[in-house]
Parts: structure tokens; C-alpha cells; sequence
């Protein structure tokens, strides 16, 4: 399927990196493995690099675009071609409104640096319409994504996105993939949101983020020294955990079974920050 290239420049204010390496393009699309019938959206689709071959494998296409010289070019090259374009900023958008009983969302996108993290907490929120996610990414987040306990990368994100669903580091993609190319390389990470049981336990999700915020607020602090806020010392005795690890160090396992020992009263509205960056 051949499309006009655009006469668009990158905004920074975006986020906007385009890919155009079709090596790179063809390896996304194959690891998406897209079907006909099956209920596509795209984040940012930009200049249409992977709208064009998504397009040609499964149709309709949904895709949400914030900038409006893109969305204009793209409704008039693809439109006519199965493209059902949503002009709205996906931080706010209510994907789970493009979901049916019968079918669950596949999100794909080559998501901002600047808002990744809070974009990928916005769609965990609507988990139950999404089958699954493939997402481009700086490497060092999927890194965090994947981080296991005792590593240096692990921590809230970890924790919490590994807690929601599954997550699978594919391949990396390096800077000159993109136009113009980032500062950093890249990768590529599918997401599958856990359905039915959760291997991990179930917990109170809104208990476990503030469980984690207050946790891996000081890393190079205890448990003890951390979770002050949320347990008095009879409380923390009552539970068995060795209180004088490390955050980086409990399992997640281990985490929403310390979410599920919180005491029965509010929560702190604004708990602490995580120092390691991954608010």
C-alpha cells in the first residue's frame, strides 16, 4: 500500500521520533502477528509507518492522534482505506470504549518518552478490555518493566506493571530507526494484562500503589524505615516479613501479600515519590 510521505516536521512538544527503518517495521509487525477481525488500536500512528502494513493485515484500524496536522494528513491517506481515526489525547482517552464483549483490544504504539509511563498506567486501568500491548519504548523502561527483585532496575513500575500482567522484552531498536533519531535506543515489550486469576494474588490496587510509592520512597532505606507512614510497630510486628530489607528485595508476590496486611483505615491521599524516577 503506497501513501504520499508527509511534509511534517517532528514536535518536540509531542514527543514525535518517526520510524522508517522497514526492517524494523516488518520485525514489530510480525512480533503483533495482526489478524483480520481482531480489534487493532494505535498510539500516535505519526507519519503511518505502522498504520500502512497493520492496515494491510487487519481492517478496520482504530488509531488515536493528538496532533492535527498529522490527523488531517492521515484521514486523507487512509481513511478510504479502513482507517478510523480518533483526534484526542490518549491520556485522556476511554479506550475500553473501543471494545466489544466478543473482543478485547490489541493496543500497538511507538509511545512519547515524556508521557510513556503514566500512558501505560492510564491503559493497566482499563485492563479488562485489553488482550494485549506492544509498545516502543527508551530500553532502560522496559528494562524497569522487566526488572526482577535484587536488581538495580527494579522497583514501583516493576512491581506494579509485572503485578497487572505479563511482561515480555522482545528486541531493541536503535536510534538511527527513527527521524530524527533519539539519544537513546529503544525497544520493543509486549504487555498481556492477567485476566481471570491473578498469579500473583489479588489485592486492592489503589492499597498496593500507595503500598509501593511509601516503600521505594528512600531505596537505600528499610521496609521499616520506609513504611512508617502506613504501619505503627505493633502493626509491623504482627506481620512475618524481615522488616529490615530492602524494597528492591520482596518479590511481588511478596508485595500484595504485605498490601493485603494494611490496616482498614485511610490511606495517606499524597504518599512520597519513588527516588529511582518511576513515579
Amino acid at each position: 500500500m503506497f501513501i504520499e510521505h508527509p511534509t511534517h516536521r517532528a514536535r518536540k512538544r509531542f514527543g514525535q521520533n518517526f520510524l522508517h527503518d522497514a526492517r524494523v517495521i516488518d520485525r514489530i509487525v510480525r512480533a503483533i502477528n495482526p489478524k483480520s477481525g481482531q480489534r487493532i488500536v494505535e498510539i500516535g500512528p505519526g507519519q503511518g509507518a505502522l498504520t500502512v502494513p497493520l492496515l494491510e493485515a487487519a481492517q478496520p484500524l482504530h488509531a488515536v492522534e493528538l496532533d492535527r496536522d498529522l490527523a488531517a494528513w492521515l484521514n486523507q491517506q487512509l481513511k478510504s482505506r479502513g482507517l478510523v481515526l480518533i483526534e484526542a489525547d490518549a491520556l485522556s482517552f476511554d479506550f475500553s470504549s473501543l471494545a466489544t464483549d466478543d473482543e478485547r483490544l490489541r493496543v500497538v504504539g511507538n509511545l512519547p518518552y515524556n508521557i510513556s509511563t503514566p500512558l501505560m498506567f492510564h491503559l493497566l486501568q482499563q485492563r479488562h478490555a485489553i488482550h494485549d500491548m506492544h509498545f516502543m519504548l527508551q530500553k532502560e523502561v522496559v528494562e524497569r518493566l522487566a526488572a526482577e527483585p535484587g536488581n538495580k532496575d527494579y522497583g514501583r513500575l516493576s512491581v506494579m506493571t509485572q503485578y497487572l500482567c505479563d511482561v515480555q522484552p522482545l528486541f531493541d531498536v536503535p536510534p538511527e530507526a527513527f527521524n530524527p533519531p533519539p539519544k537513546v535506543t529503544s525497544a520493543i515489550v509486549r504487555l498481556v494484562p492477567h485476566q481471570g486469576i491473578n498469579p500473583h494474588g489479588d489485592t486492592n490496587t489503589e492499597a498496593m500503589d500507595t503500598l509501593l510509592r511509601c516503600a521505594f520512597h528512600a531505596r537505600r532505606k528499610t521496609l521499616r524505615n520506609n513504611l512508617k507512614a502506613l504501619l505503627d510497630a505493633s502493626q509491623m510486628d504482627a506481620i512475618d516479613i524481615n522488616w529490615s530489607l530492602r524494597p528492591e528485595q520482596l518479590s511481588v508476590a511478596e508485595y500484595v501479600h504485605l498490601s493485603r496486611q494494611l490496616p482498614d483505615r485511610p490511606l495517606p491521599v499524597d504518599p512520597p515519590i519513588n527516588d529511582d524516577g518511576s513515579s
